[in-house]
């Protein structure tokens, strides 16, 4: 930790936008914190474990900070009782672990396991990791070369939050 700041010290909020200002770039990266953070309660949960590190950049054009969850010692924390959750909750902790820290994941498990609501942010998540936001559509006039069209959209766009 720099500076002295904690997760703790900081709302949801600010949690959030430190940890996507870290991931920015990386749609893996950014795909993990939006499936915590669209799943209601990790953030919060992984902020109290104190499972989320943070940094001050002062050079930073907003001067925020910037936030890592640490993905190594998940799996300490829920031996151990740190954080739990429901088996559905469980696999997408899981799944962002491994969309973030190439932590392995059975998708077989994954994927039976998950209610709809959970099924629709983990699509939206591999959606988001593959850049499927940023896809264009392609147009080809005859014997020209091919072109960038329109943004298509993400293949499964992220369910508005509350």
């Amino acid at each position: 930790m720099i500076g002295g700041a904690r997760a703790t010290d900081l709302d949801l909020v600010d949690v959030e936008s430190a940890l996507l200002r870290a991931a920015v770039g990386d749609y893996a990266a950014e795909a993990a914190v939006l499936l915590l953070a669209n799943s209601g309660s990790w953030l919060s949960r992984l902020q109290g474990a104190g499972l989320i590190d943070i940094a001050l950049d002062e050079d930073a054009v907003d001067g925020g900070p910037w936030a890592a969850v640490l993905w190594g010692d998940l799996d300490q924390a829920l031996r151990t009782g740190v954080i739990a959750g429901t088996s559905g909750e469980l696999r997408l902790l899981r799944a962002a672990a491994s969309l973030a820290d190439g932590q392995p994941v059975d998708l077989a498990d994954l994927t039976a396991g998950v209610d709809r609501a959970e099924l629709t942010l983990l699509l939206a998540a591999v959606a988001h990791a593959a850049g499927s936001h940023e896809h264009a559509d392609v147009t080809r006039e005859a014997d020209g070369p091919a072109q960038d069209g329109s943004l298509l959209g993400p293949v499964v766009a992220w369910p508005v939050r509350d």
